[in-house]
């Protein structure tokens, strides 16, 4: 009975790690391209490294005697590395709730496994030193598969805890640079993936920076120092603001497009918008720009025709949210306030956004073309996005919308062979364009089937240089990856494309 019970504990107990390794270390934290948890990391391959030994070992063979010690010392090491990782991740990360629900699971979970086998240890250690191999069926069978499991999965943490080292960001301080002057600035969606770089710039510059959010405990991710409201109400009237960034609004592809998600979509960017402008026109001094935010999603649905500010838009979801988001913005010229409409692209960057959900797929060789791949993918690396803001609030003759994507948009088909380069991987599982149509309908088909072929004529026609006109520049930054000969590489990708 207790071996029974000890070994369902156990499978338990692998069950519960392999969740917590896949769901939050690789799908939603993606702690293997983050650069601050190099030490979670390594103690991750060390504590996954004894749990092979432990599988294999209790799978397989009845260690006695001296063999029971070295057991039982894998054990205490094994204790001390877990209680090591939990202070390494209170310090260098906020755990979401789910992850520290799993964690308290498998810590009692494990205290169980302790209670039943230490006895059994301690019977095994009384007897004379030898190790006997036992077979435990389909026991054993899972155990030994769970030790391939963290093996694997051990010696890319040793690989990824060493990458993390190609992978810091630049300084904060230089995206900020065409504003000389302090100034004060009222950013909202501050917490988003685009407006955590923004504030953390902004404020490494010494500006002032006042940020919206509805929960408090979410400016946890922030560099300070920055000032929080939870309601536009709560600024004064004679407050002086010199220019809105507003990027608030519920992510649109965070999930099928359901009629409720889509109401909650669009009414999410309205409300916010429309307080901006009721703020502005209560404000004593009206602020020099409010910079609203949009995206290409306007140009709705187009094939290859190369789209400019001075392009009309065709109707679809995401031309209908962003038109009625920036019809909302416009109201503010009316107030005197210099209104810039930022159209946004794919906006690339490791801790969020479309590269970042693409990363683990493609790491693992899962990556390839959606659908035919001719479709276009204008992109922006996040930096390159600030930097644009931020000279977008320094230039007083900038006004309407403005593109925000690289000059260089590519096909999807040469973005997926960009990425598996820079991951060393290959890219041959392409995605039926049917299936996803099929089981996402119009999110699909707007969002992953469709594209649009967008060029910044505006920024580059005010003076701004991008970092990354090249996908191939903007992935090398990001992922630590050696930047490829232009010539050579693009010609093996349009060869490649030519073949698909």
């Amino acid at each position: 009975m207790t071996s029974t019970l000890l070994w369902t504990l156990i499978v338990v107990q692998i069950a519960m790690g392999a969740f917590d390794t896949i769901y939050h270390h690789e799908l939603t934290e993606r702690l293997a391209w983050r650069p601050t948890q190099r030490r979670e990391l390594a103690l991750h391959a060390v504590r996954n490294l004894l749990y092979a030994v432990l599988f294999l070992t209790l799978g397989w063979c009845e260690p006695l005697g001296a063999w029971t010690g070295l057991v039982i010392a894998i054990l205490v090491i094994e204790v001390v590395v877990t209680l090591l990782d939990f202070i390494e991740e209170d310090a260098s990360r906020k755990l979401p709730a789910s992850e520290r629900i799993n964690h308290t699971l498998l810590a009692i979970n494990y205290g169980a496994i302790l209670m039943l086998l230490l006895p059994v240890l301690f019977d095994w250690m009384a007897q004379g030193t030898a190790l006997h191999l036992v077979n435990h069926g389909a026991l054993s069978a899972i155990a030994t598969l769970a030790a391939l499991a963290v093996i694997g999965s051990g010696v890319r943490d040793v690989y990824a805890s060493r990458r993390t080292r190609r992978l810091v960001p630049a300084r904060p301080e230089g995206l900020a640079k065409p504003l000389a002057h302090r100034r004060h600035l009222l950013v909202t969606g501050a917490t988003g993936f685009v407006g955590r770089r923004l504030v953390e710039a902004l404020t490494a510059a010494g500006h002032d920076v006042t940020v919206l959010t509805r929960d408090s405990r979410r400016t946890e991710v922030l560099r300070p120092p920055f000032r929080v409201v939870s309601s536009l109400d709560q600024i004064a009237s004679d407050a002086a603001i010199d220019a809105i960034i507003n990027l608030a609004g519920e992510p649109i592809a965070d999930g099928l497009w359901t009629r409720a998600r889509r109401r909650r979509i669009l009414r999410s960017r309205v409300r916010i918008t429309r307080e901006v402008v009721r703020l502005i026109a209560r404000l004593d001094k009206h602020p020099d720009v409010l910079v609203s935010g949009s995206a290409i999603g306007w140009y709705g649905l187009w094939q290859d025709e190369a789209l400019t500010e001075f392009d009309g838009g065709k109707a679809c979801f995401t031309h209908r949210v962003c038109e009625a988001w920036e019809r909302t913005a416009r109201r503010a010229r009316a107030l005197g306030v210099r209104v810039v409409l930022l159209r946004t692209g794919l906006v690339l960057g490791t801790e969020g956004g479309l590269l970042s959900r693409m990363l683990t797929p493609f790491e693992y060789g899962l990556g390839g073309p959606i659908g035919s791949g001719a479709q276009w993918m204008s992109w922006i690396e996040r930096d390159d996005l600030v930097r644009l803001i931020v000279h977008i609030v320094a230039t007083p003759r900038l006004s309407g919308p403005i593109n925000a994507t690289a000059p260089g948009p590519v096909r999807n088909a040469a973005f997926a062979l960009e990425l598996g380069r820079a991951l060393n991987r290959p890219t041959r599982l392409r995605v039926p364009s049917a299936l996803l149509h099929r089981l996402a309908g119009a999110f699909a088909d707007e969002l992953l089937i469709g594209g649009q072929r967008v060029l910044p004529a505006k920024a580059e026609d005010s003076g701004f240089q991008f970092r990354h006109t090249t996908l191939a520049s903007a992935l090398a930054a990001m992922l630590g990856a050696p930047r490829p000969a232009a010539s050579q590489h693009y010609g093996a990708i349009v060869e490649r494309i030519r073949e698909a």
